[in-house]
């Protein structure tokens, strides 16, 4: 039997991913701009909070390893884009408590 992976799971997962600049997960960052999972197969489509982040590939590649470890997913694509560019308004309310920002 396979197991259907699910778009919240892998929301899920990402949060286990960290930009070591910032100590707040890529989903509570607002870098996931948008997940597709068919069949196995899932397209993750993220920014990072600025283009010319030296930490891009390393991040980029913590989320594939992260959801490529997950039972029932069978090919990961980590697409990273820069438009529309990352802004501070895109912290979820748990990221903004933890950079204590209100």
């Amino acid at each position: 039997m396979t197991t259907q992976v699910t778009q919240e799971d892998i929301y899920e997962s990402l949060k286990s991913v960290f930009d070591p600049e910032i100590p707040v997960n890529v989903v509570d960052l607002g870098l996931i701009y948008d997940v597709q999972v068919t069949e196995g197969d899932v397209y993750v489509q993220m920014t990072l909070t600025f283009p010319g982040c030296g930490m891009g590939p390393y991040i980029a590649q913590q989320a594939e390893w992260a959801i490529s470890e997950m039972d029932g997913v069978e090919d990961v694509q980590v697409e990273m884009v820069f438009d529309p560019p990352w802004s501070p308004d895109l912290i979820t309310e748990d990221g903004k408590k933890l950079l204590g920002i209100d």
